[in-house]
């Protein structure tokens, strides 16, 4: 009735609203009151000045394929879906650039983008997930090795900050320029600093010729060094991935891409490196560039040295074995893993996994992050460990979110 709910008779002056549904609109298990899905940036705006007109916390949600991810809000009174803000705004082919909205799948922009022969290249676990999402959790894949990460793609960026105030980074040349890179702040920043609805890329040709490089080693160690050969070569990959099985083997897989000439004499290098046993061929192996956990189980992203990438694999088979768990890995020899642990693991024996791995990593210039995780593990760990500059994120929210009203408690700190 109306009336009744004078916040979503507000957000429906501006943007199609309606109360939350139970479960599925909720965030990390905390209940959401409202549902907008604005249609544009203005009317973004317009729904984060009604959400600050009635101090609604307020989370942001693409595709939904990430958002347990991170910590679960401390409150989400209102869920801005993005769903009506898709499609590709502008495709300048010959400057290898793309203006893409926010709701966007990843895997709708590649298909548009293809057709000109090129691609973003960023690898997401999930082609449903959203541009937005995708840059609000910064995941990356293979071929970061080669190309970085999302925030090495990222040109510029339309976003809305908490009060309703339209704002714009970067631009459609790629560039370097002084001063703050808000683009780079908000990737990965789990929502916490804005709210973004466009994002600009720089794109690359798609290569006229692959192959895949594999060689399986009997352990990690072996894995490693065959892994930083390939690294330490001319070759230059697009990637170098090592996925270990639970019986401590590890296949190393090396991907070369470029004109077909210059592809088979590098994959020639590479079999020569790798050695016995090494073959090549078209087909990515099975799980090439998907995460190593499943929906309702616990996702540590690990990060290390170069040199720690074998050792790092090394000990979650050690622990795997200390703890009584399965522990599944994969990553890139850039130095970026992923573990996964099984939704029935017993939460003690999953935290003594994090905090043992954390002990590892540390001489390794490492870091151990944990995703997602079922709630009895989230009561016993610490998400994210030892953050470097906490206290610098923290005055940047304040500056940029006064009233924390923008996915409050989501990022590390409590952020």
């Amino acid at each position: 009735m109306a009336g009744e709910h004078p916040a979503r008779d507000d957000l429906k002056k501006v943007a199609r609203a309606r109360l939350a549904r139970g479960p599925k609109d909720w965030v990390g298990g905390v209940r959401t009151r409202y549902v907008a899905t604005p249609s544009s940036t203005e009317e973004v705006a317009e729904v984060l000045r009604v959400a600050a007109q009635h101090d609604l916390a307020v989370v942001t949600r693409g595709a939904g394929t990430t958002l347990d991810w991170g910590a679960p809000p401390t409150r989400a009174d209102l869920l801005l879906d993005t769903a009506a803000m898709a499609g590709v705004v502008d495709h300048a082919a010959g400057d290898l650039v793309v203006v893409v909205r926010a709701g966007t799948p990843v895997g709708e922009l590649q298909d548009t983008v293809a057709a000109a022969g090129q691609r973003l290249a960023l690898d997401v676990p999930d082609a449903d997930a959203t541009v937005g999402g995708t840059l609000a959790v910064s995941p990356s894949g293979p071929r970061r090795l080669l190309y970085g990460t999302a925030r090495d793609l990222l040109i510029g960026v339309t976003f809305v900050r908490a009060d309703g105030v339209v704002a714009k980074a970067g631009g459609r040349v790629v560039k370097n320029v002084a001063g703050y890179d808000f683009g780079k702040l908000l990737t990965g920043s789990f929502g916490t600093l804005g709210v973004i609805t466009e994002a600009t890329f720089r794109l690359h040709p798609l290569p006229a010729a692959r192959r895949v490089v594999t060689v399986s080693c009997a352990d990690a160690t072996t894995a490693g060094r065959a892994a930083l050969a390939v690294l330490g070569s001319q070759v230059a990959p697009t990637a170098v991935e090592l996925d270990q099985a639970g019986d401590g083997r590890v296949q190393v897989a090396g991907l070369i891409e470029g004109v077909a000439a210059g592809v088979a004499d590098r994959t020639r290098t590479v079999l020569d490196l790798l050695g016995r046993g090494a073959g090549d061929g078209d087909a990515l192996p099975d799980g090439y560039g998907r995460l190593p956990f499943e929906a309702g189980g616990t996702g540590l992203k690990v990060t290390t040295a170069l040199t720690g990438v074998g050792p790092v694999l090394a000990a979650c088979n050690r622990l795997a074995g200390e703890h009584g768990v399965t522990i599944t890995a994969r990553g890139s020899a850039a130095g970026v893993l992923h573990a996964g642990l099984a939704a029935d693991a017993e939460p003690e024996a999953v935290a003594a996994v994090v905090q043992a791995l954390r002990a590892a990593t540390a001489p390794l210039a490492g870091t151990v992050t944990v995703l997602t995780a079922p709630h009895a593990v989230r009561d016993l760990v610490d998400l994210w460990g030892p953050v470097p500059g906490l206290e610098l994120m923290r005055r940047l929210k304040d500056e940029m979110d006064p009233d924390h009203r923008l996915s409050p408690g989501r990022f590390v700190g409590g952020i």
